[in-house]
């Protein structure tokens, strides 16, 4: 930053690295239709006048005399300018550099790493509208952008200008009252490549009536026309013209929840949208509600096409807009939804609220909790009626917002009934389709009365597991909780229509008819029997690490696994565990060894402890199948260097 002896005069300052990169993206690769950069601004004026309005509910003096809210559009065809003008909240000096001289958001980093990975114009805008920061759009309609501002209740503006090359000046100036002027120098006109003649009245015109129509305050221009002057009875004279400038409102101000909505069209309602979510695409389904009884209200939702970067951010901003009786009076209000449906964008107007309701009478108020219990049933009832009437679109959005819903199984039991349905996993049965709770019980084996799943850190993990060997022999179908949210999902739902879920990885498994089990049963005792002894041995050995060493009924080509007892975490959930804060020196939980009663190396280890019990290579051998074990589920091993001079000395006895 370069600054002059006087602090009063224009400073001179560098943007911020990350919005450098960020102007030069919106500048010179972003958007074909230039035209969009006026609706961002106009966005940004009816943000700024909903702020005023909400701060005037608790300071009154904010408004004054000018009541009057409203946007407005001067365009100068001569000087190639157009303004964009509000009387709203406006920005103080810190507020001007916070906002515009930097990227004000959590992810800064994360944006600019998938800019640079996906560089295609139609990625870059999807991200860009995420971040909210259409404000630099400007710059691809104009070569210098020049913004005068004065924050509500102060007595000084403040003067930001830049020709988007890296820097900008800031410096005190005068304005007539509170809000923001933003003038553009624009560029040439260039119809070829989206830059229309934006001084136009009916440019602007059909700019707002296209993508501004629905906001709420007047947007408001003068329009020059050549008129003929009239003699004394009224006859045009001819040769004689002159010009009337008239006052226009070029939006139609009514609010588009209060429309029917078979009178508002698609394309309407996505660019409300747009104007409420930052998001530049189109929503993927959109729900309009009204509610009548003992409160009324109406609401306007919409599902995403693709999920925002920071879903999963812990200080992801998200909820409906909240308005009374049109006023906004939260932008985002978490109360009316649970967290698990964070995705969904809209907004809820009531008619019972106060004007000047807090967020702390928002988180006790029975009309929220009331209007929150029928939005998520409403919610949720169209997401079914989506999977069910349109499966194509359904699995779109969970693609992108799945994880989340499935965060709803664990925290919102009320509702469980209505989500477990709405859930799908990957599972044996197919690999390229996922599949729901309903369509495996319909391909369930006769006799089967469990569901079975199994928990990994990916596809791949668990279809290498040996603890699916049985299941995959016999035929059945195994349900593959590769989300780190499923173990959560696996912890709180312990039956579906009647049938148990059933981990693999735990407990013991009896498969097959009723007399295939009692013949397993009777099988697995008399060899339990046989070398009941040396699993004795084997535990010994193994004291600190397992539970139990036993015989394995899951296990057909691997030698042993490890698994967990009925009630015990998952492998894969404590993994998880030790990755959070904290939690690294977690004890391990002791599990059970099941070693393969088929396998030759059984065999080996019994004549081996036959001959002789106390061997100290039992040991040495007992330590390389925990090794073994702990390796196929893709956990830690307790101590890698010892194990790896067991496998060198087990290699070099082989050789």
């Amino acid at each position: 930053m370069t600054t002059t002896a006087d602090p009063k005069e224009a400073q001179t300052y560098d943007f911020q690295a990350e919005t450098r990169q960020l102007l030069d993206i919106v500048i010179h690769s972003l958007y074909s239709n230039k035209e969009i950069f006026l609706r961002e601004l106009i966005s940004n004026a009816s943000d700024a006048l909903d702020r005023l309005r909400f701060e005037a509910l608790s300071d009154e003096s904010l408004m004054g005399d000018d009541d009057h809210l409203h946007i407005r559009l001067d365009a100068n065809p001569d000087a190639r300018t157009l303004t964009v003008s509000d009387n709203g909240i406006g920005m103080s000096r810190d507020e001007v550099i916070e906002n515009i001289g930097t990227i004000a958001k959590s992810g800064t980093r994360e944006l600019m790493k998938q800019l640079k990975e996906n560089p295609n114009p139609e990625a870059t805008a999807e991200l860009i509208g995420q971040f909210g920061v259409g404000f630099y759009s400007a710059f691809m309609a104009a070569d210098k952008v020049t913004l005068v501002t004065r924050r509500a209740g102060q007595d000084s503006a403040v003067r930001w200008s830049s020709e988007g090359d890296g820097s900008y000046t800031l410096e005190d100036a005068e304005r007539d009252g509170r809000g923001t002027t933003i003038t553009l120098h624009l560029k040439p006109t260039d119809e070829e490549n989206g830059l229309a003649d934006f001084t136009s009245f009916h440019t602007l015109q059909d700019v707002v009536k296209k993508h501004s129509d629905f906001v709420a305050y007047p947007i408001l221009t003068k329009h020059s026309r050549e008129e003929a002057v009239k003699d004394e009875e009224g006859n045009p004279i001819e040769g004689k013209t002159e010009t009337i400038v008239e006052e226009k409102t070029l939006n139609s101000q009514e609010p588009i929840w209060t429309r029917p909505s078979d009178q508002v069209t698609d394309e309407e309602y996505a660019e409300f949208y747009r104007h409420i979510s930052r998001d530049w695409n189109a929503p993927l389904e959109t729900l309009s509600l009204r509610a009548e009884g003992r409160i009324e209200y109406r609401s306007l939702l919409f599902f995403p096409e693709k999920a925002p970067f920071d879903l999963f951010y812990r200080d992801q901003q998200w909820g409906l807009r909240l308005y009374v009786r049109r006023v906004l009076i939260m932008e985002a209000c978490e109360e009316l939804l649970p967290v698990y449906l964070r995705f969904v964008r809209g907004i809820v107007d009531s008619s019972d609220l106060p004007l000047n309701i807090s967020r702390e009478m928002v988180q006790q108020d029975r009309h929220i909790s009331q209007m929150r219990k029928w939005l998520t049933k409403k919610v949720l009832d169209h997401l079914a009626k989506l999977k069910n009437d349109d499966h194509e679109k359904y699995m779109t959005l969970w693609s992108q917002f799945g994880r989340v819903l499935k965060e709803g199984v664990s925290s919102d039991f009320e509702n469980r009934d209505k989500l477990l349905p709405l859930l799908y996993f990957q599972s044996s049965h197919d690999a390229e389709k996922l599949t729901s709770l309903d369509e495996y019980i319909e391909r369930m084996k006769d006799g089967q009365d469990e569901i079975y799943y199994l928990t990994g850190d990916s596809r791949a993990a668990i279809e290498s597991s040996p603890h699916l060997e049985a299941f995959t022999e016999k035929g059945y179908e195994v349900l593959y909780l590769s989300d780190p949210v499923d173990e959560l999902l696996a912890q709180s739902v312990f039956e579906y229509q009647d049938k148990k879920l059933k981990s693999v990885g735990k407990g013991s498994v009896e498969l097959g008819t009723e007399e295939e089990k009692k013949e397993a049963e009777k099988e697995l005792e008399e060899k339990s029997k046989a070398h009941g002894d040396l699993m004795g041995r084997l535990q010994k050995s193994l004291d600190d690490h397992v539970k139990e060493v036993r015989l394995s009924t899951r296990l057909t080509t691997s030698p042993v696994c490890l698994v967990a007892d009925e009630f015990d975490m998952s492998p894969h959930l404590e993994r998880l565990l030790r990755q959070t804060e904290g939690a690294s020196g977690m004890p391990s939980q002791k599990r059970i060894m099941e070693i393969n009663p088929k396998h030759e190396l059984l065999e080996k280890l019994q004549a081996r402890f036959d001959a002789d019990a106390d061997d100290a290579l039992l040991d040495e051998y007992a330590q390389l199948l925990l090794g073994y074990g702990l390796l196929a589920e893709g956990s830690d091993l307790p101590d890698p260097a010892a194990f790896n001079q067991l496998v060198a000395k087990l290699m070099l006895q082989g050789i």
